[in-house]
């Protein structure tokens, strides 16, 4: 049984108990707007479909684009577990051509990969030309998971902290369109999505031990995401934060940012317009938020 021992957005200490099919109303309240999210209510369902299709056919284009000119893109998505990094991908990746399009979502490292260079086995996942490659977290489980569960040691993370920087800026130099993408959402929104996992009969396996352990680490997991934001946000490889207490919201914003920020043939800039300044920004502005 794992609870939840405090909840920002509550005045009182209360316990939840993630095995209860009951969800509490303090959590079922507070999801949408957990952590000052800035709307009030999600976007409709028919407005949300009408803007992905038009979003997805630019990505085909983007896609086009890159398979005749060679070009080579990389999207890497961060955040805490249930943030929505994996449905964000799912709809990056549901009208293009998997040939040359791969979500790359690594297990645990292998004996043989604890003994290699900590960047070697994603960098084996990057793309050739003409490639998308979207990372289902990444590296940056050094800074996050790793070092939260005590999986790598402090000089490990030193290292990570000093070397991803240079790591991605070499990928820039050499001609690649690299974005990082952190989603966040607040403490009851979460809880409410691993709640509505557990019992789930076809999403209860997107629940781990993990994600248990994480119900009581999230100040934790805040610390190490600020100070991981401060030492790898640059301007050569800038994190973009999403606000993503509405999963619909976050999966548009993220298919805008690459798409706005990509020049392709035939691109349509009315329907690719910007990203929503209420619930994107710069890592830097993040943190002062």
């Amino acid at each position: 049984m794992a609870k939840d021992k405090k909840s920002k957005g509550s005045k009182a200490t209360l316990d939840f108990d993630i095995d209860d099919p009951n969800l509490p109303d303090w959590i079922s309240d507070a999801a949408l707007n957990a952590d000052n999210y800035p709307y009030d209510d999600r976007l409709k369902r028919k407005t949300y479909e009408a803007e992905l299709e038009v979003l997805q056919i630019e990505l085909a284009k983007l896609q086009m684009h890159a398979l005749s000119t060679g070009m080579r893109i990389v999207a890497l998505f961060e955040g805490r577990d249930s943030a929505g990094k994996g449905s964000c991908i799912k709809r990056f990746m549901e009208y293009i051509n998997p040939r040359h399009a791969h979500a790359v979502a690594l297990p645990k490292p292998t004996e043989r990969e604890r003994g290699q260079w900590y960047f070697q086995r994603y960098a084996t996942h990057l793309p050739s030309a003409g490639e998308i490659v979207l990372f289902d977290r990444s590296w940056y489980n050094r800074a996050g998971v790793e070092r939260v569960m005590e999986f790598c040691t402090e000089e490990q993370l030193a290292d990570f902290l000093r070397e991803a920087p240079q790591f991605e800026a070499m990928l820039v130099r050499d001609g690649l369109h690299f974005f990082k993408f952190f989603l966040t959402i607040g403490r009851e929104a979460q809880l409410k999505r691993f709640h509505d996992r557990r019992h789930s009969p076809l999403r209860h396996w997107k629940i781990s031990p993990i994600d248990l352990a994480a119900l009581d680490k999230w100040d934790d997991y805040t610390m190490a995401r600020d100070e991981m934001i401060r030492f790898t946000h640059t301007s050569t490889c800038p994190w973009t934060i999403v606000l993503a207490n509405d999963k619909r919201r976050a999966r548009l914003n993220t298919l805008r940012i690459v798409l706005s920020q990509i020049e392709y043939e035939g691109k349509d800039e009315s329907v690719v317009g910007t990203p929503d300044a209420e619930i994107v920004m710069p890592g830097d502005a993040f943190l002062q938020r």
